[in-house]
């Protein structure tokens, strides 16, 4: 599958057509899109359910503060994001005006004090009022075809980002410059080293090398997605935050190639992967196949509506 970015016209439009049919139809065919979808394919009850708890780990009931919004005023203005509004709206609309909800748009890294609707949150035990949602999604699920085996690719990574964030700038500061690694910092403001500033590269372009960085930002590493769909490998340490992709149940060495935190193994795990080709290419399957369960258009729907249906219930909602 193949993404490109005038595909968000598109995707925008439809949005604000969709967001004009009354809500109310939707609301009538909740239960009977979810039946269906179990009569079509029982067999994908307990992977279903599986998800859903993952996403929202909710076990007891909890309140919402008094003041939280309804999903009837929940209504498209500038305060919100587009992407992160619409996707949300796809599947509130499916749920009575009457219920409320809290939400907190961006990149989230902390635990909210009270169950709340988010696209990130950190990995760890105790994240149950994190409720996961898959959200701002044309640009985090924005996948590229890869044609180019393995073995015809550059030995080296590549990286291009935004430096904001220490880990990426200390990164740069340990291996910028050296024979692996071709590095490059494409936003122009601050300026940490002048030979660090480039132009962007087309996501194309990356495949030309057989290690891609995927260093964590905000929250996630935005591009460890379409990375992992492609004969290229992954390389990053073991991240620290989660969203829809569920980067809290990837396998080191598994799903990627796995990095000390403070960088210092870099050329170490690079060159074992050069000179084994044959565990290189068996991470990369694991990881098109992992990717692969994001794919199926209906199934995400259903999970969509049943997390948000668990989160209604264990919030004292919805019966």
């Amino acid at each position: 599958m193949k993404i490109r970015q005038n595909a968000k016209f598109p995707y925008q439009m439809k949005n604000l057509v969709s967001y004009l049919i009354p809500r109310g139809l939707f609301e009538k065919r909740r239960n009977a899109k979810i039946r269906r979808y179990f009569e079509k394919y029982p067999e994908q009850k307990s992977y279903v359910e599986q998800r859903v708890n993952y996403y929202c780990k909710l076990q007891e009931e909890k309140g919402l503060p008094s003041d939280s919004m309804t999903l009837g005023n929940f209504k498209y203005g500038k305060e919100y994001h587009f992407a992160y509004f619409f996707d949300t709206y796809e599947y509130v609309r499916y749920f009575s005006k009457k219920l409320r909800f809290c939400f907190s748009f961006g990149d989230i890294t902390w635990i909210p004090e009270c169950p709340t609707i988010v696209k990130s949150r950190p990995i760890g035990e105790s994240n149950e009022n994190s409720v996961l949602l898959k959200l701002n999604k044309f640009r985090h699920f924005n996948f590229i075809a890869d044609q180019t085996p393995f073995s015809a690719k550059q030995n080296k990574l590549i990286g291009r980002g935004l430096l904001y964030q220490q880990n990426r700038i200390d990164f740069y500061k340990k291996w910028f410059g050296t024979p692996l690694c071709d590095l490059g910092q494409v936003n122009t403001k601050p300026v940490y080293n002048p030979a660090w500033i480039c132009e962007k590269m087309s996501r194309e372009a990356h495949l030309r090398y057989k290690f891609i960085l995927c260093l964590e930002g905000n929250d996630v590493a935005t591009n460890l997605k379409w990375v992992m769909l492609t004969n290229s490998l992954a390389v990053m340490p073991k991240p620290k935050f989660e969203t829809w992709f569920m980067e809290g149940t990837l396998i080191p060495n598994y799903h990627y190639v796995a990095i000390a935190d403070d960088f210092s193994d870099l050329e170490e795990r690079l060159n074992y992967y050069i000179s084994h080709e044959d565990e290189a290419l068996a991470i990369i399957s694991h990881a098109n196949e992992y990717v692969q369960q994001f794919l199926d258009a209906e199934r995400e729907d259903i999970i969509s509506l049943l997390v948000l249906q668990k989160y209604f219930e264990k919030t004292q909602q919805f019966l």
